[in-house]
């Protein structure tokens, strides 16, 4: 079958380009068609760099033209990212990098309760274990387990010097540098603070702390998507985002909004996957078996919804709850199903990273006016 030219460009217009309002080929973003027989390479200039948006652009074109023209044709679609220069802006306020690490990679949850901050510290470990040098900074002011977690709960970071400068050592544990608002409040003792106090805490622990050289920082951000997930991505470049989820409905919809933040134009920071927590149950004396107490493959039908990776499901065990208990993250249960399935899912993390960090360019801290949040400005 030999494709149309016009009969192509008529069915791309009915795909819109996000953010704009206007299609494809209104847009200009369709560049060139170009057919042979039932062969058609569509040219594509998108201006933004976000891998999701050129991954959507570019099912969205075959899926089109196999639905509206010829179901067999043959589709290749090139896409040329061209995106504008900002204008600079006096009022801007700009995060900056910590020398000496490499990627920044925040794990947030749409909603609490999800077992975020147990995959936080079972990916750190597991990072560890491959080699890895590794860091982690609890942003869950308001909550903070990391201390528990890593079997750390009466450390406190000592004061060292660094370059004629006073710095916080993290404590480190199993490999893994940390630092928690926990080490500096009583184990039974609320933290009542406001935004901007919690956010110049957060700030001290990221700046004023002697990290060192770190392949990895992860950042165990608090349930939601508020303020201190703003003032986290203000002060930093953030590599990439994981959100976690479990599989039931409500979780979901939470974990969506959490993505739809990171993927928003003003924030702009690439989404490497999602994971599934409590994805199903399996009781120890029927190993074969799984029962998907809360919903199946919940997370991976979002996952794909949103063209976002799906990076691995954690089942439902009590020795999770265990080891976090006891300060001994499950990941290092040696030749255990559980070791497995963390391998599995952070070196699903460490492909995407690499993956991001070839097609993207660095990500910037995002830019908050001074008078964001204001509606008018008085003249």
């Amino acid at each position: 079958m030999k494709l149309d030219r016009k009969e192509i460009l008529t069915a791309l217009e009915t795909i819109s380009v996000a953010g704009e309002g206007k299609n494809m080929v209104e847009s200009g973003a369709i560049q060139n068609v170009i057919t042979f027989g039932d062969e058609v390479v569509v040219d594509v200039l998108l201006s933004t760099p976000a891998l999701h948006i050129k991954k959507r652009a570019e099912v969205d074109i075959i899926k089109v033209i196999h639905e509206k023209v010829y179901e067999k044709a043959k589709v290749k679609v090139n896409i040329k990212v061209e995106a504008p220069e900002k204008p600079e802006n006096p009022n801007l306020i700009k995060g900056k990098q910590i020398p000496g690490i490499s990627n920044i990679i925040a794990v947030a949850s749409g909603k609490g309760g999800v077992g975020k901050s147990t995959i936080t510290a079972n990916l750190a470990v597991t990072l560890a274990k491959m080699g890895f040098k590794v860091g982690v900074l609890d942003a869950d002011i308001y909550g903070p387990s990391m201390p528990i977690m890593f079997d750390v709960e009466n450390s406190k970071p000592i004061s060292v010097e660094v370059d004629g400068k006073s710095k916080m050592q993290p404590v480190s544990s199993y490999g893994v540098e940390i630092l928690s608002i926990g080490f500096f409040t009583k184990p039974d003792q609320a933290v009542i603070w406001r935004g901007p106090m919690a956010a110049k805490a957060l700030n001290q622990m990221i700046f004023d702390a002697n990290w060192g050289e770190l392949d990895f920082m992860l950042i165990d951000l608090p349930p939601g998507t508020g303020d201190i997930h703003l003032s986290i991505m203000q002060s930093l470049p953030i590599t990439g985002a994981v959100v976690v989820s479990t599989p039931q409905a409500v979780a979901l919809a939470d974990a969506k909004k959490g993505v739809s933040m990171f993927m928003s134009e003003s924030i702009n920071v690439p989404v490497l996957g999602i994971i599934e927590n409590m994805a199903y149950f399996t009781p120890e004396e029927l190993p074969e078996n799984k029962y998907y107490i809360f919903g199946k493959e919940g997370a991976k039908n979002l996952a794909e919804d949103l063209q976002v990776p799906l990076l691995g499901e954690v089942p439902l065990v009590q020795s999770i709850r265990e080891a976090g208990d006891y300060g001994r993250p499950a990941a290092l249960q040696t030749a255990s199903v559980l070791e497995g399935v963390f391998e599995t899912i952070t070196r699903n993390v460490v492909q995407e990273t690499v993956n991001r960090n070839e097609t993207l360019p660095p990500t910037e801290a995002i830019k908050i006016t001074t008078m964001a949040g204001c509606s008018a400005v008085k003249k």
